[in-house]
């Protein structure tokens, strides 16, 4: 009875070990479940993360082609502008010579202007001394054709 008592004691002993180890492991699957459900959930949250930035990729690298492109209508515009440029040097110094021939064509005029005054001022004396010789003329026609008939008469 004794051995019996020793083995059941053993017994209980050992079933209380073995209850204390399936607790031990049990905890340890709950804490590995808990772990495995962590880094599922982990693994979902990093594909997602992976999506967003494979489409980031993806955008970035039609940004890019488009840039290449941009780059070469920018090379054509730069070109353009150039051209544009060199037109607007051409067309000012084109102005300034205008604006110069104008204002020599101005001073001409203004020298002109005062020309032909002075000549209508000249041309005015000259008429008048026309009209004073012809008065002169006049009178002394008149004075001869009174000597002619005096002459005549006599």
């Amino acid at each position: 009875m004794n051995q019996l008592r020793l083995e059941a004691e053993e017994s209980s002993s050992k079933v209380e070990e073995l209850q204390s180890k399936v607790k031990a492991l049990e905890q340890e699957t709950l804490t590995k479940e808990q772990e495995v459900t962590s880094l599922s959930h982990r693994n979902s949250v990093l594909e997602g993360e992976v999506e967003k930035l494979e489409t980031k990729i993806n955008e970035l690298k039609k940004s890019a082609d488009e840039g290449q492109g941009h780059g070469a209508q920018n090379e054509a515009l730069a070109r353009k502008i150039a051209l544009l440029e060199e037109e607007a040097e051409v067309a000012d110094k084109t102005l300034r010579e205008a604006n110069e021939k104008l204002r020599q064509t101005d001073v001409k005029a203004g020298h002109f202007e005062r020309k032909v005054q002075a000549l209508e001022a000249e041309r005015d004396g000259w008429e008048s001394k026309y009209e004073e010789m012809a008065k002169k003329y006049s009178a002394v026609q008149k004075e001869l054709e009174d000597f002619q008939q005096e002459i005549g008469n006599i």
